[in-house]
């Protein structure tokens, strides 16, 4: 088996299309076809199968995938660092970050990272992130300690205090108990979303049921509409500091009892980190870190 094949079979399991791989690894289409056929000679397995919507991979090809995208990545981040300088550092970076949290710390870490590291390509996505990172698509991800068993290495980073968001209205004190929140107009997530799991074990272990009256799963949408309807939300501290003090929203304390949501990074426990992800994520935890645990106040100064 050689790398170029490799090379071949992963940009037509991407692409879908021999004409899409051909362009992409700049070979004429009959060259690569004939590689992919070799290949699967040499496996005794086909890797694909052609359809009506392209070229599609067979069981075996989705493993193969898996298995050799890794290496592929690691090759072109072992590449990359010998053609550096001594001192420098450099090569590709792909961190998955869930959406709240890049929206308080991903612009400031990049560029300080940007500054420090100008040889260094990073790439900040969002998905299925625990899965990307067991099977290598990813190097490393910032998000909140799932309920579920899995079998990543975990770093904790904070404890993100939940807080209920709503409109400055003096007739709800400004920290109640869980019970007396059920009790309020709400809005949620989805069920699918790692935060309404929190919120809702939560629930269980006091025995409480929420009935939200309208579910998104933009945090962001959910503070514009409890600001617009006059709703209520449970939310992280780090995605309602900014908002709260540009706008009329109250942000009251949840006690009876304290809610949190754990910020963790999970990485594989077999795939080293390259340096330049190590000194992304040292960044990124430090911007994490820095994030004010104060809860803002209606009639702050700085609101």
């Amino acid at each position: 088996m050689e790398l170029r094949q490799i090379q071949y079979f992963i940009c037509l399991f991407e692409e879908g299309t021999v004409t899409g791989a051909a362009r992409r690894v700049n070979v004429v289409q009959p060259a690569l076809s004939a590689q992919i056929v070799k290949l699967e000679e040499e496996l005794g397995q086909k890797l694909f199968i052609r359809s009506a919507r392209g070229m599609e991979p067979t069981e075996a090809g989705r493993r193969m995938y898996q298995l050799y995208l890794p290496i592929l990545r690691d090759l072109s981040q072992a590449r990359e660092q010998m053609t550096l300088r001594g001192g420098e550092v450099g090569g590709e970076v792909a961190i998955g970050m869930i959406s709240s949290l890049a929206e308080s710390v991903l612009s400031e870490a990049l560029t300080d990272f940007a500054r420090a590291y100008p040889k260094v390509n990073v790439t900040v996505t969002n998905g299925p992130l625990l899965d990307w990172v067991a099977a290598g698509k990813i190097d490393a991800a910032i998000v909140d300690k799932p309920r579920r068993p899995f079998s990543l290495s975990v770093e904790p980073i904070i404890d993100d205090e939940l807080v209920l968001v709503g409109p400055d209205d003096d007739t709800v004190p400004p920290a109640l108990p869980l019970s007396a929140v059920a009790a309020l107009p709400l809005l949620f997530t989805p069920r699918e979303h790692n935060l309404r799991e929190i919120l809702e074990d939560y629930a269980r272990q006091e025995n409480l049921v929420f009935k939200p009256v309208f579910e998104i799963y933009s945090m962001t949408a959910l503070l514009g509409l409890a600001e617009d309807a006059g709703l209520h939300a449970i939310l992280p501290l780090t995605v309602v500091r900014r908002h709260a003090r540009r706008s009329s929203l109250r942000v009251r304390t949840i006690e009876a009892p304290a809610m949190t949501r754990q910020i963790i990074c999970v990485t594989h426990p077999r795939r080293p980190l390259t340096t330049a992800s190590a000194l992304f994520l040292d960044v990124l935890r430090t911007h994490i870190r820095r994030l004010p645990d104060r809860i803002p106040r209606a009639g702050d100064t700085d609101r």
